[in-house]
């Protein structure tokens, strides 16, 4: 099983597009999940930093600037989803990733704060 430590440049990342405003309340995570095609379209204008800043895990062992470094995306690379990070809780926990499962979980509380969700 492939492990991963929590990257905290996404983690700041998220945790500022949430204060600026930039969420998604109410989504389908997996039609607003960026797949393949919308992956490399971003990678097409952007850094693989910029790549990264949307993905809270870091594959141990994997090279930077290859997908295969980047784990658990939140965002549809414009704004955050709720879903998403529902979602990276959700995996994390099932796959016992403890720490991207508390760094995720922190911005989804971040987030339904700011958004006065109960």
């Amino acid at each position: 099983m492939a492990r991963y430590r929590v990257n905290d440049a996404a983690v700041a990342h998220a945790r500022s597009m949430i204060d600026a405003g930039q969420y998604v309340l109410d989504s389908d995570w997996g039609s607003a999940q960026p797949d393949a095609e919308a992956q490399n379209a971003y990678l097409a204008r952007h850094s693989w930093d910029e790549y990264a800043s949307w993905h809270l895990g870091l594959t141990e062992g994997a090279s930077d600037g290859t997908k295969a470094r980047y784990a658990f995306v939140y965002g549809d690379f414009r704004r955050v989803h709720r879903s998403g990070l529902i979602a990276c809780v959700y995996r994390a926990a099932e796959w016992r990733h403890k720490k991207i499962e508390l760094a995720a979980h922190d911005l989804l509380q971040h987030l339904d704060r700011l958004a006065k969700i109960e």
